[in-house]
Parts: structure tokens; sequence; C-alpha cells
């Protein structure tokens, strides 16, 4: 745990494709800060084009921390992403930089400043487990075994989130204790007497679509399709949260000759655009402190309206 910080933390957040890293550079410009990567996905070193990590150029000019130096074959969380950002935090506190925190994994961010429930790890068994129980039983049925051990966390979830339904199973499943359990006990807390600012960009959904479409026919133009080629030459387990990354499965797919290439740019574009939904919802109902909410794209505002 991190105590008593001098630096203010700043956070760039916001759904996927609106173009948080490039604020982000320009405001590290500015007050001479360090850009820490908060997404889920590009920490990973063998997906560049598909995450859309920054550019060699970018790189070039302003330091970049924790892109692109996980290993595929690792099962990242978000326990271990905060156990890292602590590093480099407590880094940037001695040497006088500021830091420039950027992503849309909006439960990154939330565990960052709020502490993580300490519930162990859940063996990628019980996972499989759920999915293929609920796939087998339905929503309905599922939702009633669930009722029977835990109706307090089942209370607080939407009926619809079959993700959140799932995971209340397999914590009970693989601990033998309620998720309302674990929830109720005191969060691992990793920072301590700290300054932070929140700037979250929400641009209009529709126009958040259109570019998430035209970049990823600009990945496969780039190379996409060879780098998951060099993905899948690597054997990984498919459970891998890497083999889950936006335009893994159906590129592979295409690979496989299960589907065309047309039909895989439109699937990706769908479950990238679907993705963009989720994290807009999560914003839209989370509880963290935002400094300032902006409704335009990032690279539409003028980096002196993010107050420091």
């Amino acid at each position: 745990m991190l105590n008593n910080l001098n630096q203010t933390l700043y956070f760039i957040a916001g759904p996927t494709c609106i173009g948080k890293s490039s604020l982000a550079i320009r405001l590290a410009k500015k007050i001479n800060g360090v850009i820490i990567n908060a997404d889920s996905m590009q920490v990973y070193s063998n997906l560049n084009i598909l995450t859309a990590r920054p550019s060699k150029k970018d790189l070039i000019e302003i330091k970049h921390e924790l892109y692109g130096y996980v290993d595929a074959a690792v099962r990242y969380n978000v326990s271990n992403w905060c156990n890292d950002v602590l590093k480099i935090i407590k880094n940037n506190e001695n040497n006088n930089f500021p830091s420039i925190i950027v992503g849309g994994s909006g439960m990154y961010i939330d565990s960052l400043l709020n502490g993580l429930i300490p519930i162990p790890p859940i063996p990628e068994k019980y996972k499989n487990d759920s999915l293929s129980l609920l796939n087998e039983i339905g929503t309905k049925k599922f939702t009633e075994i669930i009722n029977k051990f835990d109706s307090e966390s089942l209370s607080k979830i939407s009926l619809q989130d079959s993700s959140r339904m799932r995971r209340v199973w397999e914590v009970y499943q693989s601990t033998g204790k309620k998720y309302s359990y674990w929830i109720n006990k005191k969060n691992k807390i990793f920072l301590k007497n700290f300054s932070n600012k929140i700037f979250l960009f929400i641009p209009p959904r529709d126009e958040i679509y259109k570019k998430i479409n035209s970049r990823f026919d600009t990945m496969i133009n780039e190379g996409a399709i060879e780098e998951v080629e060099k993905l899948i030459s690597l054997n990984l387990d498919v459970s891998l949260p890497i083999m889950k990354a936006h335009g893994v499965p159906e590129i592979t797919n295409y690979l496989c000759g299960k589907i065309d290439l047309e039909e895989c740019i439109k699937k990706s574009q769908q479950v990238t655009r679907n993705y963009a939904k989720r994290q807009l919802t999560w914003w839209r109902s989370s509880r963290l402190s935002i400094n300032k909410v902006f409704d335009q794209f990032p690279n539409e505002i003028d980096e002196k309206l993010i107050k420091i």
C-alpha cells in the first residue's frame, strides 16, 4: 500500500476507441508526466495492433508504463495490475513525475482507488462449468439455483447480467462461501491519503461506433490477421484472457475457415461495439468521484480544460 502521496493522480477514462491516449500525450508534455496503462488487454506483449497500443513514435516522445509487458500465457488480472501500478506510481512520486493513468477498464481504476474485494482466484474449471450450466438450463433455472444459496447477491444483480450471475455461482462453488460474504469483508486497500482527479469522456455512442468500425478495418489492413496467426501458433489455452481479446476469436474462426473475412470483420466490430456499450453503462453508473465529464472526443478539447 502507498500512503501520503504528494502527487495528484490523474485519470483519463472512457470507452474504447475515443482517443484517450492522444490527450494523455498532450497532457504529459504539458506537465512532464508519465502515462500509465489501465487497459486490461494492452498489457499483453503479443497483441499490438488489435489492442491499439501506442505507436513507436508515441513511446519515444513520452514515457509509457505497463504497455505490452505481459506474456500471452499469463492469466493477468486486476489484482496483478493494482500491484504493478503501485510500483510505477511510487517511482513517479520519488522522481516528481505526475502519473497520468489512461484506459477504459473501469474496474481497474475503481479497484486501485477503492480497494479490491479479497476473493481468492477462481480456477478456470468453475468458469467453464458456469457457462456450460447456464447454456444448458437457461437463465431462469440458473437464477433459481443461485437464489437458494445467495439471495442477497442475486437481489443486487440485473437478471439480464449473466456475467455477474455466473460470478456469484463460481465464487460459491469454488470457495464454499457466498459472494455476499466476500463483498462484506474489508477490501484490500492499495492507496491511502492521496488525491486524484478523474476526467471522463462520454462522446455520442453512434459516433463511437463509427470509429470502432473504421478502426477495425484499419487494423485488418495493418496486419491484425497475421498478428493472430502468430498468437495461434503458440497453442495457448483458449480460456486465457488474451485469447478472448476483441477480434481474436473472430479472426481465429476466419483462419480456420469457419467464416469468411467479411463476416469476421462484422462480428469483430459488433463485439467491440457491445463492449463500448457496456463501458458506457459502467461509467454512467459508477460511484467514483468524477472531476469533469466531457461529451466530446478527447481530441476535440483543449488540454487546458483539464484542470490540474
